[in-house]
């Protein structure tokens, strides 16, 4: 009797077995629930660079099933917290880089009778997205007139008008092995000075750079590029044709020389979209450039690492001659010595550097405008500059100058020398 006590009814058990089988039922549903959930959440967390969140429990079976309580929807906060939110990632797009800087700069112009002070800022930000391994999109929002293609400063003034923003570069870049192609209007890819090429200037068109190690350190470039400058529908358009071969030769643990050849052969059928800024310097004939512009360009550099690694020693040459030119003021030089780097909080870097420029040895609309003169004229540079924080630099430029030519000097007096001071504070991210 006392077993037939203890032994249950049929009808108990039975009522028993099928609450477990609903609550396993139920459980299994749960799991694959959170099992789903985890999944989705581990496909986001590797987009953002994190690591998965730990898998969940494993499945529960029939033997263990009455010991465990229903389950209830305390889980799900519990699984939210593996995803931080406070993460500096959390919004990061994969393949999206996005950087810029900005620069405020006080200036200061002596010259007889007609001293100058001026502030001016620029501000660019720029945007690269990778596409996949082979692709890229690029582009650049800057500062300053959209119709100036060597200048993205704004001077403050103009009873506090707002300024000028444009779309400065916007491209595709192709990139497999030791090729990079760019079609659009695209960073400068040939080496340069500012004395051939202002550091503003983004060409447009197509260009390509083909990079070939030949051991011992040495390497080869090899650059080219189709620049579309001015598109008419009734003249022959505007353009250049440009290359460059430049080759790097280690001579020594610490000494580097870099010898660049480059030729840039400007077709000039259209000038109607040119402005009074794009023909500045040149000499004019019936409202057109009186010399063709056939430039051969050679740079020579020698690197030394100094003494320390934050003082490198380097030198640079640079000759340029226009074989188009009408004129004898057909060839500019420039030779700079400096000493220093800017890459690091503490560095310090001082250049000096000294250059002639004849009257049509340059395209003058793509070159620098880091003074009022941009052809004709003699030049002394000195440059100092410092990294006092991560991506904080200043810059203080001091250059003196003359017309080269008294007979392309216009309104300036040839024998006077001019002076320009920049003090300039630059932040970058």
């Amino acid at each position: 009797m006392a077993v037939a006590l203890l032994a249950p009814p049929a009808w108990a058990q039975e009522d028993r077995l099928a609450r477990l089988e609903q609550q396993l039922a139920a459980q299994q549903e749960r799991i694959a629930q959170l099992e789903a959930m985890v999944a989705r959440q581990a496909e986001m967390m590797q987009g953002q660079g994190h690591a998965p969140p730990v898998a969940p429990p494993t499945p529960v079976t029939p033997a263990n099933t009455a010991a465990l309580p229903a389950p209830t929807t305390s889980a799900s906060p519990q699984l939210a917290v593996a995803t931080p939110a406070a993460s500096p990632d959390a919004f990061r797009i994969p393949g999206l880089d996005v950087s810029g800087d900005m620069r405020v700069r006080q200036e200061w112009n002596f010259v007889d009778g007609r001293d100058r002070a001026r502030t001016a800022v620029r501000a660019r930000v720029r945007a690269t997205y990778a596409v996949n391994d082979r692709f890229a999109l690029g582009t650049q929002i800057a500062t300053g007139d959209p119709d100036d293609p060597n200048s993205t400063d704004v001077t403050l003034g103009n009873f506090v008008d707002d300024f000028q923003v444009s779309l400065d570069q916007a491209w595709i870049r192709y990139h497999s092995g030791g090729l990079t192609a760019y079609a659009g209007k695209f960073p400068q890819v040939f080496q340069r000075t500012d004395m051939l090429w202002d550091g503003d200037v983004s060409p447009q068109g197509v260009a390509a750079v083909y990079s070939a190690p030949l051991g011992g350190g040495a390497k080869l470039d090899a650059r080219g590029i189709w620049f579309v400058i001015d598109e008419a529908a009734v003249a022959r358009d505007s353009d250049m044709l440009g290359g460059q071969l430049a080759l790097s030769v280690p001579l020594g643990s610490a000494v580097k020389a870099g010898l660049t050849g480059s030729y840039y052969h400007y077709r000039l059928g259209s000038v109607a979209g040119a402005e009074a800024g794009d023909f500045r310097g040149n000499l004019l004939a019936g409202g057109r450039y009186l010399s063709d512009f056939h430039l051969i360009e050679g740079i020579g550099t020698l690197g030394w690492t100094g003494p320390s690694e934050r003082w490198p020693v380097t030198f640079t040459a640079v000759y340029v001659r226009n074989l188009g030119a009408a004129v004898p003021g057909d060839t500019a030089f420039n030779l700079e010595l400096a000493a220093g780097r800017t890459a690091k909080p503490g560095d310090w870097r001082i250049a000096y550097n000294f250059s002639e420029v004849e009257v049509d040895a340059v395209l003058a609309a793509f070159s620098h405008d880091n003074i009022d003169l941009s052809t004709n004229y003699r030049l002394h540079g000195l440059g100092l500059a410092y990294v006092p924080a991560p991506n904080l630099q200043l810059d203080l430029l001091w250059y003196h100058y003359r017309p080269l030519d008294a007979a392309y000097a216009g309104a300036l007096a040839p024998s006077d020398w001019l002076d320009r001071i920049r003090l300039a504070f630059l932040v970058s991210f």
